[in-house]
This record gives structure tokens, sequence and C-alpha cells, in this order.
């Protein structure tokens, strides 16, 4: 009862295939295996667990983490569908500046491995969206910021999306100095 990881187009970001069965009584799905994440290299202790619900057309993000308190974070989606992006900030990485867009369901049973380095954010496909946040380090005020989400070419497939105040204050991409 294992899960399937495979790379993204860009191979530090993960794609997870949850393991999920499904019968007369309801479903079972297994969101995490610390197994799975050590055969392929990635060194994940949980210390915090988040989930969020989003109307749809909510774009929440881009968010991440400045060092010392950067961290990595699993997500999914356990009800509805969200659009996922992490957008590479590692400015000595080829892919700086690229992103990556997966599709997070409860029907598709996916999740996203983003490792420090990258901005994080989604765009909710569905009223009701239910999305859960596995980080590897604990929240610090201080540090959480932002990109802008239009601002990272981001194709974004939503004509008028809605964002908290702060999310819409964040600096764009090149304005934006990064730590990483």
């Amino acid at each position: 009862m294992s899960v399937k990881i495979r790379s993204s187009n860009i191979s530090a970001v993960k794609i997870i295939d949850q393991f999920s069965s499904a019968d007369h009584r309801g479903a079972f799905t297994k969101t995490f295996h610390w197994d799975s994440l050590m055969e392929q290299g990635i060194q994940f202790e949980l210390k915090e667990s988040f989930y969020s619900i989003s109307k749809k057309d909510v774009i929440r993000g881009l968010h991440f983490h400045q060092p010392p308190f950067d961290h990595a974070k699993i997500v999914f989606c356990s009800k509805g569908t969200i659009l996922d992006v992490a957008l590479d900030l590692r400015t000595h990485s080829s892919t700086y500046g690229q992103h990556v867009m997966q599709e997070l369901s409860s029907e598709n049973h996916l999740a996203m491995y983003i490792p420090s380095g990258f901005a994080h954010g989604f765009l909710s496909l569905e009223d009701d969206s239910q999305t859960f946040y596995f980080v590897n380090g604990v929240y610090h005020a201080a540090s959480d910021t932002g990109i802008l989400y239009r601002d990272a070419g981001i194709n974004w497939p939503v004509k008028t999306p809605i964002l908290s105040e702060r999310d819409l204050s964040f600096p764009g991409l090149h304005q934006f100095q990064s730590p990483f």
C-alpha cells in the first residue's frame, strides 16, 4: 500500500499518486507514506498540518517562508478540485522563475511535494475545495511572505479571481530579491 512518486517538469517538485481504494462502504486514501518519500531521497519530517476550504475562483498565494524558517510541503485536495502551482525561487537553478501546475482533486488522488525554495499557491476550481498542507517546518509569521500571483507568467484560468488583500500586496517576481 505504498504511493507512487514521479518528477514534474521541474525535477525537484514531485507528483505523488496516493493509494486509494473504494467499495460499497466508501473510500480510503493513504495521504502520507514516509518510506516512499525516503526512496526518492526526500527527507520529510512532518511538523504541522493545515487545511483550507476555498470558494470557486479563489487564488491563495503565492506563499513561502523566508530562511531560516523556510520549509517543504506536501499538498493535496480531499474535496473538490484545485489547480496547484509551485514557482521556483532558487536563483541558482536553471528553472528559476518557472512553475509547475498540477490539478489536484478528490477524484485523481494526486498530491504535490514542494521543496523549500518554491512559492506555492492554488486556484480553487470548485466551491468548498478542501486543501491539506503537510509541512516540515513550523509556521513563523514574520517569515511568511509571497509573490504576486499575476506577475510570474502563470496562466491562471480564471477571469475574476478572489484574493486576500495580503496576497494582492505581494511584490512581483522581478521586484523580489530571492534569498534562495
